[in-house]
This record gives C-alpha cells, sequence and structure tokens, in this order.
C-alpha cells in the first residue's frame, strides 16, 4: 500500500534523525512541507508502552501497523494515522516531525457515545473526522470528530489504507496539489 506513495519520491525524500521519511517535497505548500511523513516504526516494548498509557490494547491490526510505521501523514496531512508522540514541541529544527498523539482522540477527544471497543486511529483534514478500529471485529470506520455514529466502513486496515491511498490520488495531481481545492477530500 505503501508503494503507492512510490511516484512522489520523484520530488524528493529524507530521513530525520528519528527515522521519519518524508517523501514529495511541496514548496507549493509552503517552503518545509513534504506531500508524505512516514514515521519510523515503533520497538514492539514501545507499543506496550503505549498500550499502558491508554490503558487499553491497541488492535493487533494497529499494533503491527505502528512496527512499521508509527503514524502518517498523507498528502499533507489530508489523512493522518496516529501513533505514539514523545515530544510536544512543534519548532522542526529541534524535534523531526512526529505523529498525531494516539491519546488526543483515545482519551482527551473521544465522542463521548463512541463504544469502548472503538479505538481512534487517525483522522481527516477536511472536517477534523476520526477514523478507528472496532475491537471486537477489526472493522475500519470513520465518524465525525463529536459523534460516533458511523459515516463509512472498511473491512480491515489494509482494506482501508489501500482504498484511502488509491483515492486521494485520484484528487491530486502527480505533485500532490490538489486537482480541486474546494472539492472535499474525505470518502463519500
Amino acid at each position: 500500500m505503501i508503494s503507492e506513495l512510490k511516484p512522489y519520491e520523484l520530488y524528493g525524500t529524507i530521513t530525520q534523525e528519528n527515522g521519519t521519511k518524508l517523501i514529495g517535497k511541496a514548496p507549493h505548500i509552503a517552503p518545509m512541507a513534504w506531500l508524505h511523513s512516514i514515521f519510523k516504526g515503533l520497538e514492539i516494548n514501545d507499543v506496550k508502552i503505549t498500550e499502558s498509557e491508554l490503558n487499553t490494547e491497541i488492535p493487533e491490526d494497529y499494533a503491527e501497523f505502528l512496527t512499521f510505521s508509527n503514524g502518517l501523514d498523507l498528502f499533507t496531512g489530508t489523512l493522518s494515522l496516529f501513533g505514539r508522540r514523545t515530544s510536544f514541541n512543534r519548532v522542526a529544527e529541534i524535534n523531526a516531525r512526529q505523529p498525531f498523539a494516539l491519546s488526543t482522540a483515545n482519551i482527551y477527544e473521544k465522542p463521548s457515545n463512541s463504544n469502548k471497543n472503538y479505538f481512534f486511529i487517525g483522522s481527516y483534514n477536511w472536517d477534523g473526522s476520526l477514523v478507528f478500529i472496532n475491537k471486537l471485529n477489526n472493522k475500519v470506520h470513520r465518524c465525525d470528530r463529536d459523534d460516533a455514529e458511523i459515516l463509512n466502513s472498511w473491512t480491515d486496515l489494509t482494506d482501508f489504507l489501500k482504498t484511502e491511498i488509491v483515492r486521494l490520488k485520484a484528487l491530486h495531481n502527480e505533485n500532490g496539489t490538489e486537482k480541486n481545492p474546494e472539492e472535499s477530500t474525505i470518502p463519500n
């Protein structure tokens, strides 16, 4: 699924000191902008520490994903998957880029009507809607940021990532510029 991002390597790639891989320099957005950020995967022990911090078990699919990539940002944050954040300093020169924290959506800003089996893993920047995995069946769903009513569903994390990367690529041109900035970037 991440291989879908390979064409953007034409616009550059770097790996930061903390292992974050940046793909597709995007000066049309901002001087230091990159289209995609793939955060260095966690060690199994860090996944366990994250579960302890969140006081919940991370769904197996997402725990495995975190060992590959500790979250990611696609198309300059159009879709972000959360990870373990170790610093909240936002100065890029001091700390390399880090993912949005899993704790934000799972502890501090969890929709009040969400089920205890919903594990929030990401968000869309268009409307702030959230993405979660239902721990009971591993299905991935999208909901409003304030309401856990299901708006979209995918069979699992792999289906979600494949489907969404392909869909988002179709909304952007070859250098990552949105084809129509007025068009919604959330799933229908």
